[in-house]
């Protein structure tokens, strides 16, 4: 539905070519060789984490010099998200896509060998610049194949792929930990990279709704400045900068929490580490459906989307503050799952809600500075988390201290997101006073 709330509004919502709602043949497709797409993304992420206590064990890293490591993934992430998200305004997604798929791939085999810190270091810093655009990326790729009112799903499918990337690789990436190497964990993710870009050579296409160059010349623009200064462009930052504190400490530290902090085996760890994400991945789905439902029954985006994206949050963040005070370790993790699994649902909801008021030209650009500015946080998370733990009198304790510190930046996340997401107003109060291209209007369909 529409920032009106009425079922025939949402297909004029600016950024999206306008038509009768049909999905192009080979959409699905599309979708789901981006939904493989963001697995090896985030099969990519988990690896550093999941071998965590080996890497730490081998090099002999402190805890302060393994958050370095965490946080190092994202130093050049926002930056070449922000260039990428340019680039894709002019250029096909198709080919970036592919470009960025090639740079993962040959950032892994370095660790194949031996390998000194620096070299992890840097080969990270190169993985983050090359994952850094991915999900915005796909994301505008996807919206090229769906119009406005049936991107929600699409949108969580996607997401899903970032889930499914731990869930697939922890259970086939410890068993080499174990049996083998973390080396050669890094070597696998290599190889199946590279089987994705043949996949993708094969069958990747660049979707028909809309023709970035002929909207650019033809549609209606919004000042950048004004673009993301509006409220719900900072909302969404806010509330997912949130979130993705949590889901970079899922990455980096989880799995160490819990050998060293709750005593279970690596073995063991690695099962465990899937539960977040299987549940993560519930609510993403849950939420996608939700969403399109409730839109379907007129309900505006304010509530269909930001509403239902943002109190998540909070709740989350309430469980998650909570979780140190609990007995036993086996409600401890119960928590440590539910809590931050419950804020993917901002994920889902974000990306409809910019597509809303963002015209399409530009649409691709605003995407990456939104993922620029809210994965910020996957710099600061795990190195505060490293250094609370190693100023702690106990590891346990300094795990608690980093989940509390969580805990807040996620209640607060919610709030902010809770009063500013307003995408149902925000186009006509961007555009007010503007005198848009008929033809603009006339070419366009109607979202991340």
């Amino acid at each position: 539905m529409s920032a009106q709330g009425t079922p025939n509004a949402a297909g004029r919502t600016a950024g999206v070519s306008q038509g009768t709602g049909a999905t192009p043949k080979g959409a699905w497709t599309v979708t789901f060789l981006l939904f493989l797409f963001m697995v090896v993304n985030f099969a990519d992420k988990i690896v550093v984490g999941l071998a965590g206590v080996p890497i730490m064990t081998d090099l002999k890293l402190e805890p302060a010099q393994f958050g370095v490591l965490g946080s190092s993934f994202f130093i050049l992430f926002s930056v070449s998200a922000i260039v990428v998200g340019f680039i894709v305004n002019k250029v096909p997604t198709r080919w970036v896509l592919l470009t960025l798929a090639v740079i993962w791939a040959l950032a892994q085999f370095p660790m194949v060998g031996t390998v000194s810190f620096t070299t992890l270091l840097i080969c990270r810093i190169v993985l983050g610049a090359g994952e850094g655009p991915a999900a915005s990326v796909a994301t505008h790729a996807i919206y090229k194949w769906f119009p406005d009112e049936k991107r929600t799903l699409p949108t969580a499918i996607l997401l899903q792929g970032s889930a499914f990337g731990v869930i697939l690789a922890v259970p086939a990436l410890n068993w080499v930990i174990v049996n083998h190497s973390w080396h050669y964990a890094f070597g696998a993710l290599g190889v199946v990279g590279l089987i994705w870009v043949c996949a993708w050579l094969a069958l990747g296409k660049e979707g028909p709704l809309e023709d970035t160059q002929a909207l650019a010349a033809n549609e209606a623009k919004i000042p950048y400045l004004q673009l993301l200064t509006s409220r719900t462009f900072l909302g969404c930052v806010a509330a997912t900068f949130g979130a993705y504190w949590a889901l970079s400490l899922g990455l980096t530290w989880f799995t160490s929490f819990i050998v060293t902090g709750l005593g279970f085996s690596q073995s063991d760890a690695g099962w465990i580490s899937i539960l977040p994400w299987v549940f993560g991945a519930t609510m993403v789905i849950l939420t996608g459906w939700i969403s399109q439902v409730m839109m379907a029954r007129g309900y505006t985006t304010r509530i269909s989307r930001g509403v239902l994206g943002s109190v998540p949050l909070i709740i989350g963040g309430l469980i998650l503050a909570a979780m140190p005070y609990v007995p036993g370790v086996g409600l401890k993790i119960v928590m440590l799952v539910v809590g931050p699994g419950l804020c993917s649902a901002i994920y889902v909801v974000c990306p409809p809600m910019l597509g809303e008021f963002t015209p399409a030209s530009q649409r691709g650009a605003i995407l990456a500075i939104y993922g620029a500015l809210y994965t910020l946080s996957g710099i600061i998370a795990p190195n505060v988390m490293g250094t609370v733990i190693q100023r702690a009198g106990s590891m346990l304790d300094g795990y608690m201290t980093g989940f509390t510190i969580n805990a807040v930046v996620l209640v607060g996340s919610g709030v902010i997101g809770l009063l500013l997401l307003w995408p149902n107003t925000e186009k006509a109060r961007l555009t007010r006073g503007a005198a848009p291209r008929e033809t603009g209007l006339k070419g366009a369909v109607s979202p991340t």
